[in-house]
């Protein structure tokens, strides 16, 4: 179906009518920069443009009109043009087929460094509270440890698959709105083209994220009170033991928190869909650091210990979450006109392959926490502060692997095959670079980084073993992540979470045992050889000629 707009154009120093149209009768090759000469027997009245497609292996047609400025010389019949569009570039590159990143470098890093800003709040966040903690004595901590790890295992179970699939349903239902919005304007020329969304629209995928985290949260919030106990004893944590009172005080007043976590994770992810990864950053950095101020505040103070540093998280937590709501609500309407329009089918199936993933994970961190728990209290002290320092470093290059991710996901869509190979390249150099240097500063300031978090001398005795931990396995740990963003960047979630299902088994199964015989080392151990062999898993398929990877395996020309 033919799709006419008319402009007016400068012809001779006369305004006349140039019908823009994607119809076939053209007399002229247009391209980008340039000029060309109107076939003989052309009238202006009869002056059509044709947008031609230069990629001759794209079987992909422009179905949108450009706007062109075009000024017509009377005396040579030549036509200067300049090409302006209108449409906005996200949906204008899909359908142009123009797709390849002009500075991959540039591009990876602006998308990487508020990621990076975003990833880091949290886990520094954390690493301050368990300093705190850790003043406090080392029951205080190992309790706090026992229950940080039961509260993350239980709320991150539905988080991941809600914060990675609302990202990408929400960033098709933009695409969406945005052609709509733009086939209007093409009906419409007289109306003033918009710039993204101009007014708040219904989006039924950032709908169904909220009512989803909703929920989540308050089952997880009921689930972590009414069976803390339970939960405690799962870990290793008797009813006789010292810590089993901190750590289920400290359990319950986090669990209030819950709801309000949940929901500022999906937020985070439909802050992505809208590829803005500044707003989550500005909400994160002010409600943790309120959670800094309270710290002292609560737990010194007013003299409350373990359950200041709880009621000081969940402050933190349903700031961050409010402030995150109220900037949403400026871009979209919340709440879905009817139930019939959420998308649960749609999230509950794609979302299946990363539960099955993200469950792996928990439960290869729960083995290893709870056989640290065995330890008594000083092992679990030290093993809590080596894994909190790994975890808040490892994050960084986990920022880069989602950014990569993005750019990846953004090409493949386009099946442009070298602009992947380039940002594949690119990420893999950057997140080596990344861990060998991660890991040089660790082992030079380990020691005086644990002295930070706690002064007992037997805990720190303890941590000291765990320097070749943290340290060494910083390269393996920044490619594993960086492997799994440029799988889910190609929609490979079957085998991220088949591979992550056999590598967290074997690992597990390690360290049931390992400790045993080796103590805490041998938990360390089991997680050396977990990140080891997501890694391994991560390049397996990269190098497999038959898998989603196959273009990285040939040099043919047609893939650019």
């Amino acid at each position: 179906m033919e799709s006419t707009a008319s402009s007016a154009r400068l012809v001779g120093g006369n305004q006349v009518s140039l019908p823009l149209t994607t119809t076939t009768h053209r007399f002229a090759q247009v391209k980008r920069k340039g000029n060309f000469q109107p076939l003989s027997g052309t009238t202006i009245n009869d002056l059509s443009i044709h947008h031609t497609n230069n990629n001759p292996h794209s079987s992909v047609s422009p179905p949108f009109v450009t706007r062109r400025k075009s000024q017509i010389n009377p005396d040579i019949g030549v036509f200067e043009l300049e090409e302006h569009d209108d449409s906005l570039p996200e949906v204008n590159e899909v359908q142009t087929g123009k797709s390849r990143p002009v500075d991959v470098k540039r591009e990876l890093v602006m998308l990487s460094l508020p990621a990076i800003a975003g990833q880091a709040i949290d886990p520094l966040t954390l690493l301050m509270e368990t300093a705190y903690i850790g003043r406090l004595g080392s029951v205080e901590l190992g309790s706090a440890a026992v229950s940080m790890s039961i509260f993350n295992t239980i709320s991150k179970l539905f988080n991941i698959p809600l914060l990675s699939v609302s990202t990408s349903f929400v960033a098709e239902d933009i695409a969406k709105v945005a052609a709509q919005d733009l086939a209007q304007e093409d009906m419409h020329s007289d109306r003033v083209p918009s710039q993204g969304l101009p007014e708040r629209k219904q989006l039924s995928s950032v709908s169904t994220a909220l009512v989803l985290a909703i929920g989540i949260g308050i089952f997880e919030a009921l689930a972590l009170s009414l069976a803390s106990g339970p939960f405690l004893r799962l870990m290793g944590v008797q009813s006789t033991s010292e810590m089993f009172i901190p750590a289920r005080q400290f359990l319950v007043l986090r669990a209030l928190g819950a709801p309000a976590y949940v929901v500022s994770l999906a937020l985070q992810g439909i802050f992505r869909g809208f590829k803005d990864t500044k707003t989550p950053v500005y909400c994160l950095g002010i409600g943790n650091f309120l959670a800094i101020f309270l710290f002292p505040l609560f737990i010194y103070q007013f003299k409350m210990g373990v359950a200041g540093a709880a009621i000081s998280s969940v402050i933190s937590q349903y700031t961050v979450t409010i402030l995150m709501i109220m900037r949403l609500n400026k871009r979209v309407i919340l709440l879905p006109p009817k139930m019939g329009s959420l998308k649960f089918g749609d999230y509950l199936k794609s979302g299946g392959f990363v539960l099955g993933r993200t469950l792996s994970v928990l439960m290869t961190m729960t083995v290893a926490t709870s056989m640290a728990a065995r330890q008594g209290a000083f092992g679990m002290a030290a093993h809590q502060i080596c894994m909190q320092v790994w975890l808040a470093v490892s994050m960084l290059t986990d920022a880069l692997a989602s950014s990569g991710q993005a750019l990846i996901a953004s090409s493949a869509s386009k099946r442009d095959f070298e602009g992947v190979k380039e940002v594949t390249t690119f990420v893999l150099k950057i997140g080596v670079v990344t861990g060998i240097t991660l890991a040089i500063v660790l082992g030079m300031s380990f020691s005086s980084i644990a002295g930070l978090f706690s002064k007992d001398p037997e805990v720190l005795q303890i941590v000291r073993k765990g320097v070749l931990f943290v340290a060494a396995t910083q390269p393996i740990t920044a490619l594993a992540f960086i492997f799994d963003g440029l799988h889910y960047g190609m929609s490979d979630f079957p085998y991220a979470a088949w591979s992550m299902m056999v590598v967290g088994g074997i690992s597990s199964a390690f360290m049931l045992y390992a400790p045993a015989g080796m103590g805490l080392s041998g938990v360390w151990v089991g997680l050396s050889m977990f990140m080891g062999f997501r890694m391994v898993a991560g390049f397996g398929r990269l190098m497999w000629k038959k898998g989603p990877w196959w273009f990285m395996h040939t040099s043919d020309k047609r893939l650019a």
